[in-house]
């Protein structure tokens, strides 16, 4: 059976959407992302909606935590049937996000469609994540709001890990540009329409 679509998981700023986008691009497939079904609180950046703010500033680590969780979980249905609506579909798809929890997609009843995740260090994360905030641009309130969602990111980075490898999925290790360029051309090739039935 070939495959009709991939899901591509991890935590924010791991590189998802690119990876998406790129295979997106090289097959003609239909690209999406969770993000689209449902958003979290978000970044606290380039504009610090005050909701955001309040989000970031007031809350313990562990309530944020716990509410991306009960968010995942909650746009968890909408992104089933949206995974079954793409393969009804037809032709190739690729859906990214961090609602693409390991334990979702680990029960899954569609063996036509490929998962993959990402992931990296602590060390990587908070440098994309500071990098793309412009974090050592910004004052001290809005590094303290940036420093919230690093902390969260890597905290789901870590959870992402541990139960993709204790359920057998396969992980790309982001900060390896050549394997990320190689799990890429591999998956393209695996979707890719001059071999489908």
């Amino acid at each position: 059976m070939r495959p009709s679509g991939l899901l591509i998981f991890g935590t924010s700023h791991v590189g998802k959407s690119a990876l998406a986008a790129g295979i997106g691009e090289a097959l003609g497939a239909r690209v999406m992302s969770t993000d689209r079904l449902g958003r979290h609180p978000g970044r606290p950046w380039p504009q610090v909606r005050p909701p955001v703010a309040e989000y970031y500033s007031r809350l313990t680590d562990e309530t944020i935590y716990w509410f991306l969780r009960v968010h995942h979980e909650n746009l968890w249905p909408i992104v089933h049937q949206t995974i079954a609506a793409e393969r009804f579909a037809g032709g190739v798809f690729v859906v990214e996000g961090s609602a693409l929890r390991p334990e979702f997609v680990a029960s899954l009843e569609f063996p036509d469609v490929l998962a993959v995740g990402l992931y990296a260090d602590a060390v990587f994360l908070r440098r994309r994540i500071e990098a793309e905030s412009g974090y050592a641009e910004q004052d001290e309130r809005q590094q303290a709001l940036i420093a919230r969602f690093v902390a969260r990111s890597l905290r789901d980075n870590d959870e992402v890990v541990e139960a993709a490898r204790r359920l057998g999925l396969q992980l790309i290790d982001a900060a390896d540009p050549a394997a990320v360029e190689s799990a890429g051309e591999r998956l393209a090739a695996a979707l890719g329409p001059a071999e489908r039935e």
